[in-house]
């Protein structure tokens, strides 16, 4: 599967998993940084009201199918995508290439301690990986640019960035040219189920798309994010409408 879907106006790369990681494995080998979003409904949402978010996602250089929420607005537009790639997935696998290929990578965002104890978790898991930083996401605005320049030390050249969208996308954006990584991802809460501070839902609701109702049940507090799921549905049934 190739081209885009396009929902609300932003772009959605048909991707399957196995073809995403070919795309991530021709960017690390390109010139300058490669931005890969994983937008779910929330984010979709979010750019349709934004327009500065989404020209970013849609001049991403690859926007991956993540939320369910997706994979059923793209049936309600009889564009059927052929599988939902998540953005935690999505990111294993590629360190898992990074791992194979000899590539440095950096872990950026959440609460203190979690980048640091993902980093330590993951390479422990997949052999040969090499995480050569990790930090926080608690800095200032002012103290962006600082932090964008101690990666750039690191030579890291994958950056896995944790602030919540549309903070990850940005930064990683605004920042390209000091970075130095071959790509950017934004792994929203990727950091703290690989830390261990959150489960990841159990295979049954990944299955079925209802990772979100298993969030939900650990993070209460969601509850007004995830009624962001049906509210896509009907904004794209619509603007269905209206252009028919």
């Amino acid at each position: 599967m190739s081209g885009k879907l396009s929902i609300l106006g932003v772009k959605v790369d048909r991707v399957t998993r196995k073809e995403a990681l070919e795309k991530f494995a021709g960017f690390m080998d390109k010139e300058g940084q490669s931005l890969i979003v994983t937008p779910n409904s929330e984010i979709i949402l979010n750019a349709d009201k934004d327009p500065r978010l989404k020209e970013l996602i849609n001049n991403a250089a690859m926007v991956i199918p993540d939320g369910i929420g997706l994979v059923i607005a793209s049936k309600q537009l009889r564009q059927p995508l052929e599988e939902r790639v998540t953005g935690i997935d999505f990111a294993h696998s590629a360190l898992e290439w990074c791992a194979a290929n000899d590539r440095k990578v950096y872990f950026l965002g959440s609460k203190p301690g979690i980048a640091r104890k993902a980093a330590e978790n993951m390479m422990a898991e997949i052999p040969g990986l090499q995480i050569v930083g990790a930090r926080d996401g608690y800095f200032k605005a002012e103290e962006e640019e600082d932090v964008a320049r101690a990666i750039a030390q690191t030579g890291a050249e994958f950056l896995c960035v944790a602030l919540g969208s549309p903070k990850q996308e940005l930064f990683a954006d605004k920042y390209k040219d000091i970075l130095g990584v071959k790509a950017a991802v934004g792994i929203g809460g990727s950091l703290d189920v690989w830390s261990g501070t959150l489960q990841r839902a159990p295979e049954f609701y990944c299955k079925y798309g209802l990772e979100w109702f298993y969030r939900l049940i650990q993070e209460p507090s969601r509850f007004k994010r995830m009624a962001k799921i049906p509210m896509l549905f009907i904004k794209v049934m619509f603007s269905k409408k209206q252009e028919e």
